[in-house]
């Protein structure tokens, strides 16, 4: 599992021209979910996310994680997260994993982090063209991988 994580000032998720989701201060989560990711790759990676400081404290430093903070978080999944650019200029995504597999893990995660947040967590529509709007606050962007465990 792969996840771009970003701290927001806000966020918003749009399908069909319809507001699907929306945050104020917090993370927003763009998960990919690769063939052969397991329920420890998951846990790792929800917990990860959950407990990482990267909000300021009381004096200016990043201390605090996003429950401290009382911030929300938005999950959105993305396939393109396990491209491969290696041969030509088209991307290959035959790493990402195939829905029957991914949507189960996607919803695991939701619930899993709002198990952690200890909030619902708002989501996109796991499959569906979105369009996500968000305002970076710092910009803060942290790349996550739950296979290299960093």
């Amino acid at each position: 599992m792969r996840a771009v994580v970003q701290r927001v000032a806000k966020a918003q998720v749009h399908v069909n021209g319809m507001l699907k989701a929306s945050i104020g201060p917090g993370l927003l989560v763009l998960l990919g979910i690769e063939s052969g990711d397991t329920q420890e790759d998951l846990e790792w990676l929800c917990g990860k996310i959950v407990r990482m400081r990267i909000f300021p404290g009381a004096n200016g430093v990043m201390d605090l994680d996003v429950t401290q903070a009382m911030g929300e978080i938005c999950l959105v999944s993305q396939f393109t997260l396990h491209a491969s650019t290696r041969k030509g200029n088209r991307p290959s995504y035959m790493r990402a994993a195939r829905p029957e597999e991914a949507v189960p893990l996607y919803l695991r995660a939701k619930q899993r982090l709002g198990e952690e947040l200890g909030r619902p967590v708002q989501t996109g529509e796991f499959g569906a063209m979105m369009q996500v709007e968000l305002v970076n606050d710092g910009p803060v962007t942290i790349v996550i991988d739950s296979k290299m465990r960093e």
